[in-house]
């Protein structure tokens, strides 16, 4: 039997806020281009901080998120004014919930919740704020002080740090498959939400559970 658990982490990006909601926005300023660009740009702004972290330069998540963005218009041929980066770094302190998210987190209140996330605090506090999530969460967890990325294993002992919680009987929450394997590679017990079907990452560490999106959880744990 799996240690009863007493505690959940929730990755932020992709797993609590969908960040192709930026879609709409992406397609006022260049319309019929908003999926493909939101595509790209999360596609760069994911493999920065796994480079970053390799070569030791960090940035925090909302410059990389720029810096992401910037790649993908030049790649996607479109221009990019000043005050494009500037909406579009804002709309990432609104991004909208899943549907599901709300009434899975108060079926899980009986926990101890945290979010751990490559974001910075100074987006991650605005975020959940806008979402009305403040309050749900005992503890929102930046890899900021650390100055590198996820899957990196001292990422996930942050979490153990904050929560006081042995890592075995800390669920680890993601829409990552590759977050999902990092974390289980620490020793937490995963839960990956695999929104698209996708195969599992070859990473040796498969994550516990596949489950399709947030409201099949509560009756894992």
């Amino acid at each position: 039997m799996s240690v009863k658990l007493k505690a959940l982490v929730f990755d932020a990006y992709g797993t609590l806020f969908d960040v192709h909601s930026v879609v709409r926005l992406c397609d006022e300023f260049w319309p019929g281009q908003g999926t493909a660009l939101s595509q790209l740009w999360r596609t760069k702004q994911l493999e920065y901080t796994w480079q970053r972290s390799l070569m030791r330069r960090y940035k925090d998540f909302s410059d990389v998120t720029v810096d992401g963005l910037r790649y993908a218009c030049a790649a996607l041929g479109l221009s990019l004014s000043e005050l494009q980066v500037t909406r579009l770094r804002e709309a990432y302190l609104s991004l909208t919930t899943f549907p599901e998210v709300k009434e899975a987190l108060g079926k899980l209140s009986h926990l101890q919740l945290a979010i751990l996330s490559n974001g910075a605090p100074s987006m991650l506090d605005p975020v959940v704020a806008n979402a009305g999530l403040r309050g749900v969460f005992s503890a929102v967890i930046s890899v900021d002080p650390l100055n590198t990325y996820k899957p990196t294993p001292d990422v996930y002992q942050l979490a153990v740090k904050r929560l006081g919680v042995p890592k075995n009987e800390i669920g680890f929450v993601s829409s990552n498959c590759w977050d999902a394997c990092g974390a289980k590679s620490f020793g937490f017990r995963t839960f990956w939400i695999n929104r698209s079907d996708a195969p599992v990452d070859r990473l040796d560490a498969a994550p516990d559970h596949v489950i399709r999106n947030l409201a099949e959880l509560p009756d894992l744990v």
